[in-house]
């Protein structure tokens, strides 16, 4: 029973304030406990059940008995004493009962500051969701399930499964986890360094599966925090610094991308009044303690000069157009190259563009990429061209999954149409 059971009763707490201060406490609270738990009993299951019934004992109590004033620390209380139920009644080792009966918060402790060993035992679950053993999206679903708790049904919608194939998909990745017998903790030495890039492309994946014009904003909002996470305990790794600063730079245009009908606005069409400028600021300041020059750095100066231009007339293209050239040696592919020829129509004329256009596209990786067709459209109405481009954006409009880029890429060719 937690503490606060043990005192008088404070007065209670309505019951709509009660389940926001639940799903408020539980947002921070429930991956700190599922890490904590897997790291004393080694049972996911376990750890995510006692996590999501310490949550459900909130929602019946707190409205009688009050919100206690250590939300995350009460949650954390149920959760290890239902753990340690279940494994008395399993008769698992002393050992871990003994490790498991030292995790007992009061009621009245702060919450853990970083660098303690929860805000450890959460780098330890980030770094074991994202094992190479793992496929990348078992490692996404993963990660969203356990580090950030979002339900097994969103996930399956998020990546177009039904809700039965990603609890099967959990479930072995969960096994495979344990069969491959793959430790709960953060590497060391070459080993760290190798890991890293995964952990942060799972992170930037997750990032923009919410940032896309149909994306859910909460997933964008885990990925900066754990973003920030990471970077907080790992700030000498300076490709987590870039992605940081990345995805602050980024989630900073987040209130500015729609107008007030829903519309999907552009970049050079926003309101940069509304940018978040303390993002901005602090992805700046990321940027500066960036010393190598990987893909996620290119990727974050570039961002930082859309982010410090006053207008879109001022951004300064020639510096974008050189970052794309130094991100297409250490990462090419067929997108850097679309963008780069972007950049480069914007610096030096909408000609130079076509042409890096037509060499993006030679290797065929552009085949069927709406996106594409939309640049050439973009491109061809600076030229002068207007009816090809609006025919153009017409055809992207037609191959584009999402609706909202859908109805921006059609009130694109209406503008252009004569």
């Amino acid at each position: 029973m937690p503490t606060s059971q043990r005192r008088p009763k404070r007065p209670g707490a309505p019951a709509g304030a009660a389940a926001d201060a639940v799903a408020a406490a539980g947002v921070e609270a429930y991956p700190r406990i599922v890490a904590t738990l897997i790291r004393v009993t080694g049972d996911w299951a376990l750890a995510e059940d006692c996590a999501q019934e310490a949550l459900t004992v909130a929602l019946e109590r707190w409205p009688a008995d009050g919100v206690p004033a250590n939300p995350g620390g009460w949650l954390m209380t149920v959760a290890r004493n239902r753990a340690l139920d279940v494994l008395r009644r399993a008769t698992v080792e002393r050992r871990k009962l003994h490790d498991l009966a030292l995790l007992t918060p009061s009621d009245a402790q702060p919450e853990p500051e970083v660098g303690e060993d929860v805000v450890d035992d959460r780098l330890r679950l980030i770094f074991t969701c994202c094992h190479p053993a793992l496929a990348m999206e078992a490692r996404v679903a993963l990660t969203l399930r356990t580090v950030c708790g979002v339900p097994t049904a969103d996930i399956a919608r998020l990546l177009l499964v039904t809700e039965s194939t990603m609890t099967r998909r959990l479930t072995r990745a969960r096994t495979r986890i344990a069969q491959a017998g793959i430790p709960y903790r953060v590497p060391a030495g070459p080993a760290l360094t190798e890991r890293v890039p995964g952990v942060l492309a799972v992170l930037y994946l997750l990032f923009t599966r919410g940032y896309v014009a149909d994306g859910e904003p909460a997933f964008a909002d885990e990925a900066v925090r754990l973003a920030r996470l990471l970077d907080r305990l790992m700030p000498e790794q300076s490709e987590v610094a870039a992605l940081l600063a990345l995805v602050l730079f980024q989630h900073s245009r987040r209130d500015a991308r729609r107008d007030a009908a829903g519309n999907l606005l552009t970049l050079e069409r926003q309101d940069r009044s509304l940018w978040d400028h303390t993002a901005v600021a602090e992805g700046l300041e990321a940027l500066h303690r960036v010393r190598h020059d990987g893909p996620y750095a290119w990727q974050a100066r570039i961002a930082a000069c859309h982010a410090t231009s006053a207008s879109a007339d001022g951004t300064d293209w020639p510096t974008i157009a050189r970052a794309y050239d130094a991100l297409a040696d250490i990462r090419p592919s067929p997108v850097i190259a679309l963008n780069r020829a972007v950049a480069h129509g914007y610096a030096f004329g909408p000609a130079v563009g076509l042409v890096l256009l037509d060499a993006a596209r030679a290797g065929g990786g552009l085949d069927g990429y709406p996106l594409a067709v939309a640049v050439e459209a973009d491109l061809v109405a600076r030229q002068g061209d207007r009816r090809r481009a609006a025919g153009l954006f017409r055809e992207a409009a037609a191959a584009m999954g999402s609706a909202a880029e859908r109805r921006a890429l059609l009130d694109r060719a209406d503008e252009l149409a004569p």
